[in-house]
């Protein structure tokens, strides 16, 4: 299979991004954006950070958005995602709509044992009400 521009500038540079020549929109694997940040990390000094930067060819706004995600946890998410055939969106739909009817039908037995116990209670009152009267 024939390599396309795009990841002939993507794998330049052993596999990093070519700092030269750079597609619209840079997609960087969670790992390689761990790798920058732990290096960047243990940089000593602004211009060992501003050397790396450089080497990569990345620019600090970019490598700023990473530490938010990793800080957030999305990182380690990517990583464990499996690239392959999205669920079935019928199914996913109906087990939604179990779910829902599951509820209801929960929400729908509480409510028909509270009518139950409002019925009882009303029957108590009447009863003691006639009876009051009858005493009277």
């Amino acid at each position: 299979m024939p390599i396309t521009t795009v990841e002939t500038m993507l794998l330049a540079n052993d596999g990093r991004p070519d700092p030269e020549v750079r597609p619209a929109r840079q997609v960087y694997p969670a790992a390689y954006k761990l790798k920058v940040l732990a290096e960047l990390d243990a940089a000593g000094s602004k211009s060992e950070r501003g050397e790396i930067l450089r080497r990569e060819g990345l620019y600090w706004s970019v490598v700023s958005e990473w530490r938010k995600q990793r800080d957030r946890g999305a990182l380690e998410a990517m990583r464990q995602k499996h690239p392959g055939r999205k669920g079935d969106p019928v199914r996913a739909e109906n087990a939604r709509l179990r779910a829902q009817v599951e509820d209801l039908e929960g929400r729908l037995s509480v409510a028909e044992e509270l009518i139950g116990a409002q019925g009882k209670v009303s029957a108590l009152l009447q009863q003691h009400s006639r009876r009051s009267a009858e005493q009277k």
